[in-house]
């Protein structure tokens, strides 16, 4: 089918997908990756991956990213440093050392298994936020701590992520060159980007965004925004890094500054119109169901691996950082929910060779039913402790 046609089905199905999933309360993103399964080659075979849905889901993903980034409160996370610094890392251990090793368990090479443990140790609270909303939770030092632990565990997902890919391609350089000097070489480039991240927050974005402004043009800002974005998205896939980190770093320092509400406002739209939609639709077009029976005892082993240990790990931090148990227990089930970042994290494995198509498809089943059951968790969890 010519790309426009395929467009014009991907964005009609997601539109009337998100409007059902808003209706059963929900993520948006679990109807778009579902549209992709059904119209995608695993059942209907309407649209198969092609070159530009590839292009456009690169796009989406680098946007996700940039919006994420702006997107995360520096200011939250400061008033509530020491308890969300607690629950992230404790939320992000748990998650790799014990699906990591059970996955090794499972018969999978280390390189794999880490990898998975990568894949969990995220989190997404925009599911955690609605439930948070409706107990009127959001602004307690409860859903602040979420919040502020998000921001963290975010950062420590990407810095791992960014580990993850370096050490592989460093690996590849060793086996394909045998040159040590190359992979040093790579290894200095990809620290100059981390020391040149730490100079774009507190320097560059603000004088970019600031010069922007004196520009005679309604969305000089949105340009800049754009162009700070998609330049640390190509510097970082120039080092050997996914150009997704570059443009969560870019979103970081693009939401330090005043220009902060006004570049979310113009990107926000056509993001979360277009390019994101086909970017999860793009994951549903590659998933299968031929070795599904084979890989349900994995599947649902690791789905509830996958729930306890962002559970547990989150609880455990809160009590470290002085929360009493029940509502350290709100605080770890609102850590659950995996979501966009840790389908994003999947597809960056997936592309990188990471992760073997069969183990992606199980991923992706894995991630999707425990971001469904994590707002049933949280909602038991807020009950109990209004009780308590």
């Amino acid at each position: 089918m010519p790309f426009i046609g395929s467009l014009v089905i991907i964005l009609l199905a997601t539109t009337i997908a998100g409007h059902f999933a808003a209706r059963i309360k929900v993520p948006a993103v679990l109807g778009q990756l579902l549209v992709g399964i059904i119209i995608g080659p695993g059942i209907l075979g309407l649209i198969h991956p092609t070159e530009l849905i590839t292009q456009f889901a690169e796009i989406g993903v680098i946007l996700l990213m940039f919006m994420a980034g702006i997107e995360s409160d520096m200011n939250q996370l400061k008033k509530y440093f020491k308890p969300a610094l607690c629950v992230a890392l404790s939320g992000v251990l748990l998650p790799v050392l014990v699906m990591g090793t059970a996955s090794l368990l499972f018969g999978y090479h280390f390189q794999e298994a880490l990898f998975i443990g990568v894949v969990f140790s995220a989190t997404s609270v925009s599911i955690s936020v609605v439930v948070l909303r409706e107990f009127k939770a959001l602004n307690n030092k409860e859903g602040a701590t979420i919040l502020g632990a998000a921001v963290v565990d975010d950062i420590l997902g990407v810095l791992l992520l960014s580990l993850m890919i370096s050490l592989i391609n460093s690996n590849y350089a060793s086996s394909s060159h045998g040159n040590s000097n190359n992979i040093l070489i790579q290894l200095l480039f990809q620290v100059a980007f981390f020391i040149g991240v730490f100079l774009l927050v507190r320097w560059v974005a603000p004088g970019i965004m600031y010069l922007s402004n004196k520009i005679l043009i309604p969305t000089s800002r949105t340009i800049s925004a754009m162009i700070i974005c998609l330049s640390m998205a190509y510097i970082a896939e120039l080092v050997g890094l996914s150009g997704a980190i570059g443009a969560f770093f870019a979103g970081i320092a693009v939401g330090q500054t005043k220009s902060k509400d006004i570049v979310d406002t113009y990107i926000e739209p056509i993001s979360n119109a277009v390019f994101v939609p086909v970017f999860f639709v793009s994951i549903g077009l590659s998933i299968s169901f031929d070795n599904f029976l084979s890989s349900l005892p994995f599947i649902v082993i690791m789905t509830v691996f996958a729930i306890l240990t962002k559970w547990f790990g989150g609880e455990v931090g809160a009590i470290l950082a002085g929360f009493s148990k029940p509502s350290g227990r709100v605080v770890g089930t609102g850590m659950i929910a995996r979501g966009e970042m840790a389908l994003i994290t999947a597809q960056i494995g997936f592309n990188a060779h990471l992760l073997a198509k069969d183990l992606y498809v199980d991923i992706i089943f894995i991630i999707v039913i425990s971001t469904l059951i994590a707002p049933l968790m949280l909602r038991w969890a807020l009950k109990k402790y209004k009780y308590n």
